[in-house]
């Protein structure tokens, strides 16, 4: 089973950054890809960010140029380094890890809080 642990959320003021971390139990290399998803009161969890196991990325266009996800395979962590904040990315923020060929799994963290105020 795996386990997904995020932290590092928190408030910060608007213009403000933030990185949040997972940390996963096993080689995050083993993931076809893991991705950081979100969802904010009232509304759907949506797709933030998400790199494979290549290291390929990709972002929402909402926030392209302000957020930065990136991996540390010894450590086992995938980050997203989210800077110049807006007051509509506060939601709470989930790292989602997909595993397997043909037939996938996926694993989700217990989430964290990421709140900015205006």
């Amino acid at each position: 089973q795996v386990q997904l642990v995020e932290s590092g959320g928190g408030l910060v003021q608007a213009g403000g950054s933030l990185r949040v971390s997972c940390a996963a139990s096993e080689s995050i290399l083993r993931f076809n890809a893991i991705g950081w998803f979100r969802q904010a009161p009232g509304k759907q969890r949506e797709l933030v960010a998400a790199i494979t196991s290549g290291g390929s990325t990709n972002y929402a266009d909402a926030v392209k140029g302000r957020f930065t996800i990136s991996r540390d395979n010894s450590e086992n962590t995938v980050y997203l380094q989210m800077n110049r904040l807006k007051p509509e990315d506060t939601a709470v923020y989930y790292c989602n890890a997909e595993i397997g060929v043909g037939v996938t799994r996926n694993y989700w963290g217990q989430g964290t809080q990421v709140t900015v105020s205006s």
